[in-house]
């Protein structure tokens, strides 16, 4: 039986060998893994050359399988290939080909090409041809759009010298989209951990204790800080609303105290990246808010301020501190978005109340984005919305996930059962408005991949 065969080019404005060299960058893998895919890399040898293999775990539809590949082919700055060795397919070969544009050496295309056959022969084609061929061209759309946009962001934002960055909550939900794009930045990430550290790249801390050895300090050049209880991850208690704040808290001082004992200014990070949240502006209904807006009322306002406070502190250090205040990250991987998505796609979601509550939200690519741009950028400093242009009412939300997905969404869910199962938390974070805008953001001149809403759930969604 013939192959079927899938080919999709993207041009990217950057040089041929930086686009190819980009795929070799340890986390060029995980950034091109879509949020709606669960993969695993359970094992690999060599980067792409000829003769490393990589091993991994995923899912299609509900079943789980392994893959091992092999590459092959390789002729630096030019291609390589993957060929199946184990796996869903019955063959499976794909070429990774980049070449100059119109004999230019300044922009490039990029060609995947798959040969490919599917199980069970002609029975598989027909039953299954249609769908294979869908997946294909949903997840060749993403990682285009993801490769074509890191690689421009490499060529705009141009650091003189790999950094050495250290995160906390690298594991979080942003930490997992942050690490394999500043790696593939050239960046070197040291991941701090609550346990023994497993390889040289992570070290260990225990924030509430306040114990970090000063030397994990030592030459860093950039800290971020995405550590933190999540939020929304059960019923407000007093027991859980002190372990929010604690746990915000002594991470940013033990940080802070990490970097006061460098005492050298040299041996310092020149920026301090601390999470914050635009539940810093507790509900102010339909009034627009940018980083001059004053401190709300609330729970979550009063943990943001605490947060930020402890943040500021390394100023005194002569280190630039950037206070990110997220709006709502989407993506499928997890956080809200992924919570909403069963609803919605069972067609019984519906807007929350009358639908006219702001939501201010921004997309894990965006905010990945401008947590780098707020690295390399000193325009970037004290507080910095990390939200997209336009902010949404709840109705528009509702309607614009109903209209991807392809589902209806009118059944209203109203605010007193919501209370009834959320709480103190619901009128904090699913009932608050607040229409907040990214005024340092857009001064610094931040280029947003996605401004629409809609542009960001169909990227997030492969829809």
């Amino acid at each position: 039986m013939s192959d079927d065969v899938f080919k999709r080019s993207v041009q990217i404005e950057r040089k041929p060998t930086e686009v190819f060299a980009w795929h070799e960058k340890p986390g060029a893998f995980e950034r091109l893994a879509p949020p709606w895919q669960r993969i695993e890399v359970t094992e690999r040898s060599g980067g792409i050359r000829t003769g490393a293999t990589v091993k991994l775990r995923s899912k299609i539809g509900s079943k789980r399988v392994e893959w091992e590949v092999e590459h092959r082919d390789y002729v630096e700055g030019v291609q390589f290939r993957d060929r199946q060795l184990r796996g869903p397919f019955a063959k499976w070969e794909h070429l990774h080909l980049v070449e100059p544009v119109q004999a230019s050496d300044r922009a490039s295309q990029l060609t995947d090409e798959i040969a490919y056959r599917l199980p069970f022969g002609g029975l598989g084609k027909i039953v299954g041809g249609g769908f294979a061929r869908r997946e294909l061209e949903r997840l060749f759309n993403y990682r285009h759009a993801v490769t074509k946009a890191d690689n421009e962001t490499a060529a705009r934002l141009i650091s003189v010298r790999p950094l050495r960055i250290l995160i906390a909550g690298a594991s979080g939900l942003v930490g997992r989209a942050l690490v394999p794009f500043l790696q593939t930045q050239g960046h070197s990430v040291t991941r701090l951990v609550r346990r023994e550290p497993k390889s040289a790249d992570e070290a260990f801390w225990d924030p509430a204790a306040g114990r970090l050895d000063p030397q994990v300090m030592r030459g860093v050049d950039v800290v971020i800080n995405l550590s933190g209880e999540g939020v929304a991850e059960g019923r407000w208690s007093e027991k859980r609303k002190a372990a929010i704040l604690s746990s915000r808290v002594d991470s940013t001082r033990t940080l802070v105290r990490a970097i006061a004992a460098q005492h050298h200014v040299r041996f310092r990070p020149f920026v301090f990246i601390s999470g914050s949240a635009t539940g810093y502006y507790g509900n102010h209904g339909a009034a627009v808010l940018d980083e001059n807006a004053k401190l709300g009322a609330g729970f979550l306002a009063d943990v943001c301020d605490a947060w930020e406070r402890e943040a500021s502190a390394a100023e005194a250090l002569d280190v630039r501190v950037v206070r990110l205040r997220t709006g709502v990250v989407l993506t499928s991987a997890g956080g809200a978005l992924a919570k909403l998505l069963p609803v919605f796609r069972a067609g019984v979601g519906g807007p929350l109340g009358a639908g006219q509550r702001w939501m201010s939200w921004i997309s894990i690519d965006d905010l990945v984005g401008a947590i780098y741009h707020a690295i390399m950028d000193r325009r970037c400093d004290g507080a910095v919305n990390a939200v997209a242009p336009e902010a949404v009412t709840n109705a528009e939300f509702t309607r614009t996930l109903a209209r991807v997905l392809r589902r209806p969404a009118i059944v209203p869910v109203p605010p007193v059962a919501l209370r009834a199962v959320f709480g103190e938390m619901a009128d904090e974070t699913l009932l608050t408005s607040a229409r907040v805008v990214p005024g340092k953001l857009t001064e610094a001149l931040y280029a947003f991949r996605h401004v629409s809403l809609e542009q960001a759930l169909r990227h997030v969604l492969g829809r």
